[in-house]
């Protein structure tokens, strides 16, 4: 059906909003770049790229007369900070697993950032020793099982909001959002540039994009360091998510893009260009991004733009998916 249908809770600010990045675009000498800002898309507890997916999670949550919203992530994650925010709005408990997916030795890891503000928000909080994967992970189970002991009814969210069957709504949503922003602005943006790790964010935009048939590209920057992985649940979400919304047609393999070159080798470590990237948009534009996902998304920009493999008379469109507040467990590399 289409993607007006999907019930909606609100937790947005309205369209997250798009502007230029001019001084950025001298300084690379080629494409224009614009960023869109999903940092700032709402006001709860900072927002970022899950708060827009959880609006279609929550009505299914609350309909199913939920009362505790059980999610999982790393250590620093974001998604699960957002889903903390989300139960609070809405009146809900959240029970948050949190796992030491980023071998990172920074000794506040565990009480700044993100997760210091998932323990302000009430959330439950559950720290679990155990390495990064997107996959089912059985200390989600185990939290999803003792909700249920206690006699609460919980709602299960996977990482990231991706491996569910409503999961790449908001981002398809975001695509449609996209195109009345180019009509206000007067601009056609041919190429997007995504984070790309458990996959619904990017996924979401290729099958919303789809539907409107126009000549862009949307390219996904791997930051998961397991690219063959993330390829693949990005077409599994964007398969599901164009079915869901009624595209009307197989999605084609030249839509799905997940580049590899600026994750390192694992997940949550940032490398030399992740470094140059966060110092290079603070610098210029002011617009902050953190080591785990943006500063790898605007690496790989930077590298695209400045070999030509974004052509000169591009329009890019950066989405800044937010998650700045993971900033503080790495603070060791800016002193």
């Amino acid at each position: 059906m289409p993607i007006s249908d999907f019930e909606r809770y609100p937790l947005l600010f309205g369209p997250s909003p798009v502007h230029p990045l001019d001084r950025l675009t001298a300084h690379l000498g080629g494409a224009r770049i614009w960023a869109k800002r999903e940092d700032v898309n709402s006001g709860l507890a900072y927002g970022g790229n899950k708060t827009r997916k959880l609006e279609y999670l929550l009505p299914e949550a609350l309909s199913q007369g939920a009362d505790t919203l059980v999610s999982i992530g790393g250590i620093q994650s974001n998604h699960t900070r957002q889903v903390a925010a989300a139960a609070a709005k809405a009146g809900l408990k959240a029970v948050l697993v949190q796992e030491s997916w980023v071998d990172w030795p920074d000794p506040v890891n565990d009480k700044v950032g993100n997760i210091l503000l998932s323990r302000i928000m009430g959330a439950d909080v559950r720290l679990v020793r155990a390495g990064f994967g997107i996959g089912f992970k059985e200390s989600w189970q185990q939290a999803l099982d003792d909700v249920r002991a206690a006699g609460g009814t919980p709602y299960a969210i996977p990482a990231g909001a991706s491996d569910h069957r409503l999961g790449g709504l908001g981002f398809a949503n975001w695509a449609d959002e996209v195109a009345a922003q180019e009509r206000e602005l007067g601009v056609f943006f041919d190429t997007i540039v995504v984070c790309s790790v458990t996959g619904s964010t990017h996924a979401g935009m290729i099958a919303g994009f789809a539907g409107q048939d126009r000549p862009r590209r949307v390219l996904g920057i791997d930051a998961s360091a397991k690219l063959d992985e993330t390829r693949a649940q990005v077409a599994k979400i964007a398969h599901a998510t164009a079915e869901l919304i009624g595209l009307g047609r197989e999605l084609r393999d030249d839509e799905i893009t997940v580049l590899e070159g600026w994750a390192g080798e694992k997940y949550g470590i940032p490398v030399e260009s992740t470094m140059d990237a966060i110092r290079l948009s603070g610098r210029l534009e002011a617009m902050i991004i953190d080591p785990v996902y943006e500063g790898k998304s605007m690496a790989g920009l930077i590298d695209l733009v400045r070999s030509g493999e974004i052509p000169k008379d591009s329009n890019v469109l950066y989405a800044h998916l937010g998650g700045q507040p993971a900033l503080n467990a790495y603070s060791g590399l800016f002193q």
